[in-house]
Order: structure tokens, then sequence, then C-alpha cells
């Protein structure tokens, strides 16, 4: 049977970066409705018709904005040739991801809710499951370096993971609040410093 009604007038896939957007620069709350259309170039029974509801658009955006942007973060862990060089990869390319020209400032994953609400629930829940997620991914790359021999059989690989994912959350919040890229090197730096005492 033919689909009635007439076809979609935008283009769906750039009215959701769209959205990623609004929603990476202004969190989920509050991105309010006109925001969001106005940003993709529809109106509300559009997006309603297109996406569901205004949680099911975010949830779409936030899995856009981990292929696009993820992938510049994340790619140390697995190319990099060992442990250390890899957290020190992570956290050199956070502080450029997270200074992008003409990208908002920080981390949608981080910075999407900060405060739990019945609104907003859902949409925290599946943040906090991709932080957990990410977190898991830094103690998986520790595990591989204790099974290469760089790391002492023995180290607590969650706690060295917790600690770095720690320091991530802690420069999207310091860039959102203007730190340039500069600033979230050294921070990076910084906390490589600890890396002996960390895994000794």
């Amino acid at each position: 049977m033919a689909e009635r009604g007439r076809p979609r007038a935008f283009d769906r896939d750039l009215a959701l970066r769209r959205a990623m957007e609004v929603f990476w620069t202004k969190g989920y709350d509050n991105a309010s409705l006109a925001d969001l259309t106005s940003a993709m170039g529809i109106n509300s029974p559009s997006l309603y018709a297109a996406f569901g509801s205004k949680e099911a658009l975010f949830n779409e955006a936030i899995v856009l904005y981990g292929k696009v942007e993820g992938p510049q973060i994340w790619d140390s862990l697995t190319s990099a040739p060992t442990a250390k060089e890899a957290i020190s990869g992570y956290l050199r390319a956070t502080a450029a991801t997270f200074t992008q020209p003409g990208k908002p400032a920080g981390c949608m994953v981080i910075l999407g809710v900060l405060n739990i609400n019945d609104a907003n629930e859902g949409v925290s829940r599946a943040l906090r499951a991709i932080r957990a997620e990410n977190r898991e991914v830094l103690k998986q790359r520790l595990d591989e370096g204790i099974a290469a021999g760089e790391l002492a059989a023995d180290l607590d690989t969650a706690k060295v993971a917790a600690f770095y994912v720690t320091v991530q959350q802690g420069m999207s919040i310091q860039a959102r609040d203007g730190a340039n890229r500069e600033t979230l090197l050294a921070i990076a730096d910084s906390a490589m410093a600890a890396w002996e005492q960390l895994v000794g």
C-alpha cells in the first residue's frame, strides 16, 4: 500500500544535526521546542511526525554526536601502542575536541543534563549509561596494558579509569566556562603527571 501524505519537505539528517547542536549548546532542559524547530527549519508537527518526541529527538542526537564527535577522542585508545600513550592521547584529543572553533564548547554527553527531574529522567538515565560505558572502555584499555605486561597485574584499573574519566568531565565544564585549548592541554598533562603514582 502506498504511503499517504506529502513527502517531508526537509532534510531529516540535516535537521537532526542542527538539533544536536542546539542540545549540545543548551542542554536537554533548556532547549525549547521553539529553539529546536527554528534551528531545524521545521514546525512542531513536523518534528513530532519525524522524530516522535523531544526525548526521542535527543536520543537520536546523542547517537549522532557519538558518531561525529566521538572518534576524535576515542581512536587513540585503539591506535596508541601503550596504555599510557592511549590515556594521554584520549585526554589531549579531549582538549582539542572540547574547544573546536565554530562548535559548542565541552561535551554533550557530560553537559546534556545537569539536574535530574521528572521531565528528563529518561534522558538522564541514557546519558549516565553512556558515561558508564565510556569509563568501561578506559578500564578495558588499561586491562589490555596489564595483559601486555605494561602494568602491574594487581592494578585496580577501575579506579584509574574513574580518575581519568573524572578529569575529562572536568575538562568539559572548564571548556564550557571558557577555558581555551592550551588550558585544557595543561590539565591533560597534569593528569598524566600522576600516571606513575596511579599505576605504580
